[in-house]
């Protein structure tokens, strides 16, 4: 394989910014959850850890699809990260994320719904009026 190779993967949702960054956030909300007792871990853990899934998921889904399906998904990962902020509050208040904890996820949802936004916008931008394919110009742009 050749440098040029490896500068991009096969899935090129992959090389997105967004992916990483929600990756980035399943890891961390697994490590916060882990220390949760049995009980929370049924309840809130495992929903926790699906919302925040459903974020990289989503993102992933619509990146095959054309523009106007992927800004669907890109909906639907913006709707995963709202999941999250409930999580999150949720588990503030009955005591099991402790305040450094909850402002950090906090502030990597608001980062998340950011670039997520921005996305859409810049998709919306570049929708003719028919419904077109992602091509290979487009990609870089995405790369935010």
């Amino acid at each position: 394989m050749n440098e040029q190779e490896n500068n991009f993967s096969f899935f090129r949702f992959e090389d997105l910014r967004i992916y990483a960054k929600a990756l980035d956030y399943i890891s961390w909300v697994h490590k916060t959850t882990d220390s949760m007792t049995d009980s929370y871990r049924t309840t809130i853990a495992e929903a926790f850890v699906k919302s925040a899934q459903d974020v990289a998921l989503n993102i992933a889904e619509g990146s095959a699809r054309n523009k106007a399906q992927f800004v669907y998904y890109l909906k639907m990962a913006k709707s995963a990260v709202r999941e999250c902020v409930v999580y999150t509050e949720i588990a503030s208040r009955i005591g099991v994320m402790n305040d450094g904890d909850k402002e950090f996820s906090r502030s990597q949802l608001m980062e998340l719904t950011k670039m997520i936004g921005s996305l859409v916008a810049s998709l919306q931008r570049n929708v003719g009026p028919r419904d077109e394919e992602i091509g290979e110009d487009d990609m870089p742009n995405m790369m935010i």
